[in-house]
């Protein structure tokens, strides 16, 4: 080499800079009348639930019966009962620990629609067929010293109607329940498939260079 060329310079690898992550997206809270749903639709099952409770205790004595429809009669009739347990006369020594946990679930229920985002009205008027059912009969607990049911149904534990929104309730949630756990697999099995059509592609460019440079 002639002393006075200049030594050649090693080529240096120029790394990627590294990108930002995206920012999160901001969640929109929910408006004043959607968070107003859960308590529109509690009133709506209290009023229902404390009006028909308040014509039965009025109408009839307690035990009696009252067949609207004679010919149904085997299959469905107000019968008067009181209850000191839980939903449909089950657990009924336990009247005390049900009032404490409704007045728990429903102040649970109350701050979880407040954190709710913006939309979610199904899962809101689940909220409140939950919350009115709870107060319903919490209400009565006060109230009487007991819970009146007087539908009854065959077979079936005569109930309420604080007792149907609690069962609506439930049974809503957990179709909702349903349908979020398949969407979240329905994704997972996309982002998958979209992860191996990714690694065929770029194998696929691979081979192409590899071919083209030959």
């Amino acid at each position: 080499m002639n002393e006075f060329e200049m030594p050649e310079q090693e080529e240096t690898a120029v790394l990627p800079t590294p990108q930002a992550d995206p920012e999160p997206k901001m969640v929109e809270p929910a408006t004043l009348g959607q968070r107003l749903t859960l308590f529109i639709v509690t009133a709506v099952i209290l009023l229902l639930d404390q009006s028909s409770k308040y014509w039965i205790e009025n109408n009839l004595r307690l035990g009696e019966v009252w067949a609207p429809f004679p010919s149904l009669e085997p299959f469905f009739r107000i019968f008067h009962v009181s209850n000191t347990g839980a939903a449909f006369g089950l657990l009924p020594s336990g009247g005390v620990i049900f009032g404490v946990l409704a007045v728990i679930v429903g102040a649970t229920i109350i701050y979880y629609n407040h954190t709710l985002p913006n939309g979610q009205l199904g899962f809101r008027v689940v909220l409140g067929l939950l919350l009115g059912g709870a107060w319903g009969n919490m209400i009565d607990r006060v109230r009487i010293g007991h819970v009146t049911d007087f539908l009854d149904f065959g077979p079936w534990p005569v109930f309420n109607v604080a007792d149907m929104s609690i069962v609506a309730g439930v049974i809503i949630m957990g179709w909702f329940t349903y349908q979020e756990h398949r969407r979240e697999q329905a994704m997972q099995t996309e982002a998958k498939q979209q992860e191996l059509d990714d690694r065929e592609q770029q194998t696929l460019d691979e081979w192409s260079t590899g071919s083209s440079d030959a």
